[in-house]
């Protein structure tokens, strides 16, 4: 059978990698095997592109160029690690994918959304996420969550987006929320304020509830 594709998404600091790797965690502890990646990066060239798409130095990097940048690392990123494992019917976690392109090129950037899923059509060819979580959590309590994160972590050459102007921030979770009501039956909201731990069980509770319909 094949694998089951789980995207998580949100807006910076919403807390989806510290979600990703516990839920990464549970799943091999219960003898699931699992592929854990991200975007932008996840291939070697994909890594490349994401260190420009990321430094800070680059504040001036065109929004077209931007969105080429990540279909370019998205595409190498499917051929190389997602449709190889989901074939070998292996759950893929992946942080990041297509909806992000929507909510930060289109409704962040202000990119048109049809021409972004013409491009992304392309890149992906059908690969579709089963499942994708959205870590909800106000723009301003997030991007102060990520900022506090690169100054603890060294992180500040990653920090592009995270310096983007909190209307931005706004508009890409509108994005994410407009994503998220048109597919209702993909993407689940998560309320990302509340603590790690009851975040980590709604999401083991969801995921699971996936994992068993498709098994």
């Amino acid at each position: 059978m094949k694998g089951t594709f789980i995207t998580f998404e949100g807006i910076e600091g919403s807390g989806k990698s510290t979600q990703i790797a516990l839920l990464a965690n549970h799943l091999t502890s219960k003898g699931i095997r699992i592929v854990l990646t991200r975007e932008p990066g996840g291939t070697p060239i994909g890594d490349q592109v994401r260190k420009i798409l990321l430094d800070p130095a680059h504040e001036n990097l065109d929004p077209v160029a931007e969105l080429l940048l990540y279909a370019a690392s998205r595409a190498q990123h499917i051929k190389e690690i997602i449709a190889p494992a989901l074939s070998a019917g292996v759950t893929v976690l992946c942080d990041r994918f297509s909806d992000a392109t929507v909510a930060y090129q289109g409704y962040g950037r202000g990119l048109d959304i049809e021409n972004i899923r013409l491009l992304d059509t392309m890149v992906t060819a059908g690969t579709r996420p089963d499942l994708t979580i959205l870590f909800d959590i106000e723009a301003a309590a997030g991007v102060a969550r990520a900022r506090g994160r690169n100054s603890r972590q060294g992180l500040d050459g990653e920090a592009r987006f995270e310096n983007e102007e909190i209307a931005f921030h706004h508009r890409v979770r509108r994005g994410y929320h407009a994503l998220a009501e048109a597919e209702q039956g993909r993407i689940r909201i998560i309320d990302a304020s509340a603590s790690p731990a009851a975040v980590h069980e709604q999401v083991a509770r969801i995921v699971e509830s996936v994992l068993q319909v498709r098994t």
